[in-house]
């Protein structure tokens, strides 16, 4: 099946694609800085024209089409380029592989640590480090509290964190 994503990427470079708007030159370091926070800096350095790659091969024909991963992390290194106060993502990270994920949650933990956000996540690994998580189930809270007393409860996220948990200490990227 295949997953509908709600961010859009345009057929313009990838800095007009994390700007939302022409750039000028002035931006191209911090555009650079919110690529490589995002977790796109590994592609970006493959691009030999760097941000001002075409994205799409709709108006273009060197145009680069990215994965969803890729396009993920671009649409993700938005919210580093912005100075907001506040982000609501919903399922950041879930066009990622583990390791990416990984890299992400820890991009996203450093940048916001002044910051008002809101995950909607369905992978745990990326709510363990917030100050409050919501259990929802049929629309209501079912279980609120930090990673460490929701375990404790032994309720729906503990058994849903036994279930994920395993896969990612079997690639050693968390510890319980």
């Amino acid at each position: 099946m295949k997953r509908n994503k709600d961010f859009k990427l345009f057929a313009a470079t990838i800095g007009q694609n994390v700007v939302m708007d022409t750039v000028d030159e002035s931006e191209r370091d911090n555009i650079n800085k919110a690529l490589h926070r995002g977790g796109f800096g590994e592609k970006l350095n493959t691009l030999k024209n760097g941000i001002n790659t075409n994205l799409t091969k709709e108006f273009k024909d060197d145009g680069t089409e990215l994965s969803g991963g890729e396009s993920q992390k671009l649409a993700i290194s938005r919210t580093f380029y912005q100075d907001a106060h506040f982000a609501l993502l919903d399922e950041p990270s879930s066009a990622l592989d583990p390791m990416s994920e990984y890299q992400l949650n820890q991009s996203m933990h450093n940048a916001a640590y002044d910051k008002s956000v809101i995950f909607i996540s369905h992978r745990l690994s990326t709510t363990r480090r917030a100050d409050r998580i919501y259990m929802m189930e049929n629309g209501s809270i079912i279980e609120e509290g930090t990673h460490e007393e929701l375990l404790r409860l032994q309720g729906k996220y503990c058994e849903m964190w036994d279930v994920q948990a395993g896969r990612y200490k079997e690639m050693h990227i968390i510890r319980t």
